[in-house]
């Protein structure tokens, strides 16, 4: 199928990618998962190739390409497996607060090194009693002559453990009307004082992606650390969202591409009643039912990625896919589970592992219940 945002160069890109995670990411996952670790090494390795990052301006590391270089990262990350969702954070997510909202300063001070590797960014929104309210956070920032003084707690902090610069969602105004303009982003670094981790928290999946509680108990920050203006946090974060939901769908389709491939190889070689599971009627149109889903979800997802390149604003349709494409994954995982029979429920098997991972898709970067609230309100209702 051609793809709409795709070119040579794209091709090419994947090509090599796909040739460096079959060497670096491919055969160590598995220790990986057990290790409930990424080792600092592999980030490293991803930047020393221009695997991170690659949009950025040359003048601070990066290649200056369009963002079709970086969705095939994501995709190409996910099917090895969803636990490397932290990298897609950090090259997507993360740093682009910093390339968008920062002064120079921290540009030079920060992306360099965001680009090879050296530093592994997370940004800290949910708190323990606040999901998807973020004008209801609880986590102050104080200003005392030079410093912030930060207090409070976040957790579900994707890099949570690895992360060397960590984007704080917090209250510098308390009286603030309405609640979300008091909200500011200040960037804590891995040694502030009063800034230590919690536990790395166990997950039903994503073994590998090391995600923790953050805690700050009169952390200092100094005033330069504030990233743009204070008070406009809130609408920094609306902004970014778009980009953010809309790698969330890539991984979601890239794996229930990735499902739907080893299903389709395991229906093939499976024998029950004398014959292949796949020559069953049943097994056929279960298939051609995923095949489908599949399909459409693709077509739409690349024309949305295609618009999200040329900038438009793609916050409905974003919403959508983000919803969609993370159900439709949920929906295939039972069903490719239940395809490989008992086998499924084996560990060895990877569709076992699919299917611990990919729910969470549906809950972060806005629940799919925000999603249709989203929909909704912008259909005017």
């Amino acid at each position: 199928m051609k793809r709409s945002f795709l070119n040579e160069e794209h091709e090419m890109f994947r090509k090599a990618l796909r040739k460096f995670l079959e060497k670096e990411a491919y055969p160590f996952y598995e220790q990986w998962e057990k290790d409930r670790m990424i080792p600092r090494s592999f980030w490293k390795k991803m930047g020393s190739q221009g695997f991170l990052c690659p949009d950025l301006d040359e003048k601070y590391g990066g290649s200056a390409v369009d963002w079709g270089f970086s969705a095939v990262i994501n995709e190409e990350l996910e099917r090895v497996g969803s636990g490397l969702v932290g990298v897609g954070l950090h090259s997507d997510i993360v740093v682009p607060y910093i390339s968008a909202y920062g002064t120079e300063e921290q540009k030079e001070r920060w992306l360099p090194r965001c680009v090879t590797g050296e530093l592994i960014t997370a940004i800290a929104m949910t708190e323990p009693g606040t999901g998807s309210d973020l004008a209801s956070i609880k986590t102050t920032a104080k200003l005392e002559g030079d410093y912030y003084v930060v207090n409070g707690q976040k957790t579900f902090i994707t890099n949570g453990i690895l992360s060397d610069l960590v984007i704080v969602a917090c209250k510098t105004d308390l009286n603030a009307q309405p609640k979300h303009k008091g909200v500011s982003l200040l960037v804590v670094e891995r040694d502030t004082p009063g800034f230590s981790r919690g536990r790395k928290l166990d997950k039903v999946g994503l073994h590998c992606q090391d995600t923790a509680e953050l805690i700050f108990e009169d952390c200092k920050v100094h005033k330069n650390n504030l990233l743009g203006e204070e008070g406009k946090g809130f609408l920094y974060l609306m902004e970014k969202l778009q980009q953010e939901r809309l790698v969330v769908a890539i991984a979601a389709q890239a794996a229930a591409e990735e499902m739907f491939r080893i299903t389709l190889d395991y229906v093939k070689s499976r024998e029950a009643f004398g014959r292949p599971v796949s020559q069953f009627q049943n097994t056929q149109f279960k298939m051609a039912e995923m095949a489908t889903e599949i399909e459409m979800g693709r077509v739409f997802l690349d024309s949305l990625i295609t618009d999200h390149i040329a900038g438009e604003n793609i916050v409905t349709k974003v919403s959508m896919a983000k919803w969609k494409l993370t159900d439709m994954a949920k929906r295939i995982a039972g069903e490719c589970m239940q395809l490989h029979g008992g086998y499924g429920y084996m560990e060895e098997y990877e569709i076992a592992r699919r299917y611990r991972d990919i729910p969470v898709a549906s809950i972060y970067a806005g629940t799919n219940e925000i999603m249709k609230v989203i929909i909704a309100k912008n259909l005017g209702l």
